[in-house]
């Protein structure tokens, strides 16, 4: 995608084209193409466009999810009750079909376009606003905002300066830096008199200790109950699908869970997560199932009897972690040997490390509190004319579309607000 159509002046110029920032523009665009007056610049550093989009859910791209709620969201859930009910799952699935994408619903209730291509949502976004006349001007790297002596905002990018009357701030946070997604939007909020919590990767893989078994169950995948614990108190429990890495773990009860990790160790705080192996069961109930199959299957070795109830690669390697020996004679297990085995299915330590960094991260924990917006139209409450949008916002969905959700939802009340014509 080529620099084309720069101009010098605009009503509305919008700052990083991903999700929110395209979404802006055309929900912009659209009621001022009917007053006859769009005039609408998309400002991007990169030369290819949408490459955060490209790459999510696998390159499938999961547009949204069949409901949201604030209770999938962390952040100030008042304001993200009203900035959902603005523009809804409901409306974005017929915002697509209306740009001729598609959806379709998965048994998670993940809403993907039919084509399985990640590419039918960034080219379907691109083509209608090339339709509605919006300028999208590649590789320019927005380097300043400033007050415009005149009125407005004046902004230095690669390619010179663009004078516009209203920006909508959506550079995203600093998740998959690669893509353009830095972290400057911050550097320009805070210019204008904006706060920014601490920003941390969340939807990120964990990486464990070396001496950790996690590269012999490398690919293995089974639901566990997670509990991160914070301080010695418990702060988040839920339970999913694990996947085991090369690196560690990863799998979408783990990616739900990071921020909690990440926001701890980035405030200096000691945090643990714990695996319960067996989520529908208590400590107790493994117990006396224990001491059941030791009683019944007095010869049956540890690791068969573990394997009744977890992956055979995990019953291994969970007995070599507690010392004890996988071939041993269930009947025969002393009692100190079961209370490993049982801490290590109920309760088991992750040896965690770090996080995996900003480039495996998939979305931005922290960022501008949501209280510093007018929740009605995404403006600034510092500054009139300024817009923020999207992962910008101190607010993170859960896995699972959410993140997309926020970006359509905030996009359209900006797109929609910057555009009005004044009173």
């Amino acid at each position: 995608m080529s620099n084309t159509g720069a101009c010098n002046t605009c009503d509305v110029a919008v700052v990083g084209a991903g999700a929110a920032g395209l979404a802006a523009a055309i929900f912009g665009a659209e009621p001022a193409q009917r007053a006859g007056r769009s005039n609408i610049v998309v400002l991007d550093g990169a030369t290819n466009l949408g490459a955060k989009i490209l790459i999510s859910g696998g390159g499938r791209c999961n547009v949204t999810h069949e409901a949201a709620t604030p209770k999938d969201f962390f952040g100030n859930r008042r304001i993200i009750k009203n900035v959902l009910a603005a523009f809804s799952c409901d409306d974005a699935v017929r915002w697509f079909a209306s740009l001729g994408v598609e959806l379709k619903r998965e048994q998670t209730g993940k809403l993907f376009p039919v084509t399985d291509e990640a590419r039918t949502v960034l080219d379907a976004l691109v083509g209608h606003c090339r339709s509605l006349g919006v300028t999208l001007q590649t590789g320019s790297r927005v380097t300043g905002i400033e007050p415009s002596p005149e009125s407005g905002f004046d902004l230095r990018h690669s390619h010179g300066m663009l004078r516009a009357k209203h920006v909508i701030l959506a550079t995203g946070g600093r998740s998959v830096p690669r893509s353009g997604s830095d972290g400057a939007g911050y550097d320009f909020a805070r210019r204008f008199g904006h706060s920014v919590t601490s920003t941390v990767p969340a939807l990120v893989p964990l990486v464990l200790e070396d001496a950790m078994f996690h590269k012999t169950v490398s690919g293995l995948s089974h639901d566990v109950e997670l509990t991160t614990v914070v301080q010695g108190r418990k702060v988040d429990s839920r339970t999913g699908s694990l996947l085991w890495t090369h690196f560690g773990i990863s799998g979408p009860v783990l990616m739900d869970a990071s921020r909690f990790w990440t926001l701890a160790r980035a405030r200096g705080e000691t945090a643990d997560l714990l695996g319960n192996f067996l989520p529908d069961r208590t400590q107790e109930d493994t117990r006396q199932w224990l001491i059941g199959q030791a009683t019944t299957h007095p010869r049956r070795s540890l690791c068969k009897t573990l394997a009744l109830v977890v992956p055979a690669r995990l019953a291994e390697a969970l007995c070599l972690r507690a010392d004890c020996d996988p071939g041993m004679a269930t009947g025969q297990l002393p009692r100190t040997d079961r209370d490993r085995i049982l801490q290590s299915l109920t309760r088991f330590p992750f040896p965690v490390i770090r996080d995996r960094g900003w480039n495996y991260a998939e979305v931005t924990a922290g960022g501008v509190p949501l209280e510093e917006v007018d929740y009605r139209t995404m403006e600034s409450k510092l500054v009139h004319g300024l817009y923020l949008i999207g992962e910008l916002l101190d607010c993170d969905g859960r896995i699972g579309g959410f993140n997309f959700q926020w970006a359509w939802s905030t996009g359209y009340l900006a797109g929609r607000a910057a555009a009005r014509p004044p009173l």
